[in-house]
């Protein structure tokens, strides 16, 4: 029990960078994080052992995203969820570096939401195809489909701002 703890707790930095992905708002991304570690925590005794947290924990957060997004049904504007600054980067960043970080984050927040989620979770957090479609509950061809459509979305507002 004591491991799996461990193990749910290795796991924060990839569920907050995950949850800042889908909120954009640290405050907001925080509550989720802290709301799936709580469900989790609840139900620890139900988990198996040996089986990494990583996957359950994706989906536990992400069922609760998108119970939020039901409950209040408002969407939100990319600008007001901008963080202050980007700290998902370990070394410190070249000027450079920091803006084209920050192009990318403006961009993959005006990409559609269920497309947003599939990029990240394959692209960012290193899940693989059929991991990232069990934590979305949505088939394998459904998300090879959000996420190449994600890819080119992304590609697209991104050729259209280095134009301006």
């Amino acid at each position: 029990m004591a491991s799996l703890r461990q193990a749910i707790i290795e796991e924060i930095p990839r569920l907050r960078r995950y949850a800042r992905s889908l909120l954009r708002d640290r405050d907001a991304a925080d509550d989720l994080v802290r709301d799936c570690l709580e469900k989790a925590l609840s139900r620890i005794e139900s988990w198996r052992s040996g089986e990494s947290p990583r996957r359950r924990l994706f989906t536990i957060m992400h069922q609760l995203f998108v119970e939020e997004l039901r409950r209040t049904k408002r969407h939100v504007h990319a600008e007001a969820l901008m963080p202050e600054k980007i700290d998902a980067v370990a070394a410190p960043a070249r000027q450079s570096d920091k803006i084209a970080s920050a192009e990318v984050l403006s961009a993959l927040q005006q990409i559609a939401p269920e497309r947003r989620a599939a990029l990240t979770l394959v692209a960012v957090e290193g899940l693989s195809y059929g991991d990232a479609a069990n934590v979305l509950g949505i088939a394998l061809g459904t998300l090879a489909s959000r996420v190449a459509g994600g890819r080119e979305e992304l590609r697209s507002i991104l050729d259209d701002a280095s134009r301006r």
